[in-house]
């Protein structure tokens, strides 16, 4: 990957990296709506890559590999910020979700199961699991947020303790909210975090259709930026 002068290939870089931001884009439009388009994220993760081969500096203590992926991710997740590409009504009923699944939890002291927070919204089972559908992708994940900002301390020579500090604590927090979740909901976390399956790929492992593992996917960062507001 380097020159005879000890420069970075770039052109190398890019033939070996390129399927990369096709990967992830492919993994991140999974838990997205329809309507963002896959050659969107694409065109995103490109530019975050020529922003890695800039930036990436080796006394870092990262692997351009490392370096890059987070810089892609981080690039696609910023230009899905950038749109306002959620209706207000679907994040109106993911507010509602969380915090009728809040209120259930306080008062009965264990997870809230399905039909209870159907019940504490007051819409039936069948119309719940379409705003689980609904609502996936439209929430900016905790685990995504922490990434980027790891993402960022590893591009910045400026990273404060005081930046540490916080995100240690957001770390404890969410790996507290994962704990204390249902099994299965951890286990739909771990493939698609840890794993990184796709919803279509979790929906197998759990003998279940695609679209429900979108709906156990949606319940379960729902309860985690529940605790995590907490």
């Amino acid at each position: 990957m380097y020159t005879a002068q000890g420069k970075m290939n770039q052109q190398e870089l890019l033939r070996q990296y390129l399927p990369l931001v096709r990967r992830q884009a492919l993994g991140l439009k999974t838990r997205l709506p329809a309507n963002i388009e896959l050659d969107d994220l694409i065109q995103a993760g490109s530019i975050g890559l020529l922003d890695a081969m800039t930036r990436y500096d080796f006394n870092l203590g990262a692997t351009f590999g490392t370096f890059a992926s987070q810089r892609i991710r981080g690039a696609m997740i910023d230009e899905l910020r950038t749109r306002d590409w959620v209706p207000r009504s679907v994040r109106r009923n993911a507010r509602a979700l969380e915090s009728a699944m809040h209120r259930v939890e306080q008062r009965l002291g264990r997870p809230a199961k399905e039909r209870e927070i159907a019940a504490e919204m007051g819409i039936s089972l069948e119309e719940y699991h379409q705003v689980l559908s609904d609502t996936n992708g439209s929430q900016m994940l905790p685990i995504d947020d922490l990434g980027d900002d790891y993402a960022d301390a590893l591009s910045s020579r400026h990273v404060t303790p005081l930046a540490n500090l916080v995100n240690d604590r957001h770390r404890v927090q969410l790996m507290r909210a994962i704990d204390a979740a249902p099994e299965r909901e951890r286990l739909v976390l771990a493939l698609s975090y840890q794993e990184k399956l796709n919803l279509r790929e979790i929906g197998l492992v759990l003998g279940v259709s695609e679209s429900r593992a979108c709906q156990l996917h949606s319940q379960a960062v729902a309860r985690l930026r529940m605790k995590m507001a907490e």
